[in-house]
């Protein structure tokens, strides 16, 4: 099995900046488990493969996730990946969620590419996820659980290609 990749946790301080920019600034460490921002951050555990047969890295909840029908939540995972160029990560929802509630990314796949690591915001993977329940199906994923799930792919390019561009960002940062 080929190597390729390495996930780490990007600094507190970009997980609190990018925190406080989903769930807005803390009140009070006693009012809510969204305003310990450093104790959510040092709790957060890397992606693994449940077996030596998965092809997922689960990603695992940092909060405890409640969504009722037909809403959405932003989830700053706290993850970034360093991977070989010519390989990505996709993420997908854990297929248990997608199958029983219709969870799914909003983006529908998540692609994150190998240079998304040397972006300004760290590579931070930030997962946003809908609950299109039809049977009007309330999700629940406690926090440690996982939610979503990603699998690197090797990918080629044609041979012609003569991009020089550089990222810098992450959603729609490659048509700015």
């Amino acid at each position: 099995m080929k190597r390729i990749a390495k996930f780490e946790k990007v600094s507190l301080e970009q997980f609190k900046k990018d925190w406080i920019d989903t769930f807005g600034e803390p009140v009070s460490a006693t009012l809510s488990h969204y305003d310990n921002i450093e104790e959510i951050y040092n709790s957060i555990n890397l992606p693994k493969r449940a077996t030596t047969g998965s092809a997922g890295y689960d990603f695992y909840a940092p909060i405890d996730i409640d969504m009722a029908p037909n809403t959405s939540i932003k989830i700053p995972t706290g993850i970034r990946a360093k991977i070989e160029e010519n390989w990505m990560l996709t993420c997908y929802p854990r297929s248990g969620l997608g199958f029983k509630f219709r969870l799914q990314l909003d983006n529908t796949v998540g692609i994150i590419d190998s240079d998304y690591y040397y972006s300004s915001n760290e590579g931070h993977i930030m997962i946003k996820m809908t609950n299109d329940s039809r049977n009007n199906k309330s999700v629940h994923v406690d926090r440690g659980a996982g939610f979503a799930q990603g699998i690197f792919i090797e990918y080629g390019i044609t041979v012609d290609d003569d991009v020089t561009e550089v990222r810098d960002g992450g959603f729609g940062s490659t048509n700015k």
